[in-house]
């Protein structure tokens, strides 16, 4: 990795926000504690906003052939992470700084992750640690095909794993697994050796073994075009937790990786109340598979 995360990123940022390249991010949020678990509720406005922004004209979001990567407006470009990925500003975004990090080229988004894709990821966690995820199929709250995951800082009130930390056994060595007690859905968590410091290609090397792994123990096996079963990826410091999905909303609210990374984003203020009667858990559960 030849770029500095830190200095590309907020330069991008500075000059898209300028330009109106880049919707607002702001959000109104609420806490739920449930089982010892805090999750956060926001609404983030910028959410309706891409809807809202979607038309239907032919190359239009709403064409399936449509592909907002290639390329990727320059204007939200933070640069590359290795020959494969460019670095990108989501335009949408749920939270500051919120990236994606998608292929050069086109490939399926439910093709299973590779070295490359787990590289790309590293580059970033070894600079600036954060949150990392993947949305594997409509099912799993992706909106588009083009292979891409996705990058949030570390920042008080944004997703990621810690929330879970004290239903997972802190000294598990690397590649071990574990279910947390709170999730009564079909999951895995999985130790790895990854965040700021670690060797990037030790990183990614160790996020591979750990993605393959879970597949492995969760049974999900490419169908007859190589295409995995819908399915959320999470990576945070130490930690990856993969969930199969069958299907995308849950109480009127659509699920994704951030989701069960303890932050539910949705698109409205009564999607906030439909949440807290459910039980954040219960909305989790609903959108994935029974344990």
């Amino acid at each position: 990795m030849n770029i500095d995360f830190h200095r590309a990123i907020d330069q991008c940022r500075d000059t898209a926000l300028a330009a109106g390249a880049l919707a607002s991010n702001s959000a109104e949020c609420v806490m739920v504690e449930e089982q010892g678990l805090t999750f956060s509720i926001c609404w983030v406005p910028a959410l309706s906003d891409k809807d809202a922004n979607k038309p239907i004209m032919p190359g239009g979001p709403r064409d399936p052939d449509f592909n907002p990567f290639l390329p990727p407006d320059p204007l939200l470009t933070v640069g590359k992470a290795g020959e494969d990925h460019n670095v990108v500003l989501n335009k949408f975004p749920v939270c500051d700084r919120h990236l994606v990090v998608a292929r050069t080229t086109f490939e399926e988004q439910r093709l299973p992750l590779d070295i490359k894709d787990f590289r790309a990821l590293a580059g970033i966690f070894s600079q600036c640690g954060g949150f990392g995820f993947y949305n594997g199929g409509t099912e799993a709250g992706a909106s588009q095909r083009h292979k891409h995951v996705q990058w949030i800082p570390p920042a008080p009130g944004n997703p990621g794993l810690a929330y879970l930390a004290q239903g997972l056994p802190p000294a598990l060595p690397e590649q071990s697994t574990v279910c947390h007690p709170a999730f009564a859905f079909r999951h895995v968590f999985v130790r790895t050796m990854s965040g700021v410091g670690v060797d990037p290609e030790q990183s990614a090397q160790s996020l591979l073994q750990a993605f393959q792994l879970a597949c492995r123990t969760l049974q999900l096996e490419p169908d007859e075009h190589g295409l995995l079963p819908p399915c959320n990826m999470l990576a945070d410091d130490g930690w990856m937790l993969l969930v199969p999905r069958r299907r995308e909303h849950a109480y009127e609210v659509s699920v994704n990786a951030p989701s069960y990374g303890g932050v539910l984003y949705v698109r409205g203020p009564d999607h906030i109340e439909s949440i807290r009667k459910a039980g954040p858990l219960a909305v989790l559960a609903e959108a994935a598979f029974p344990a």
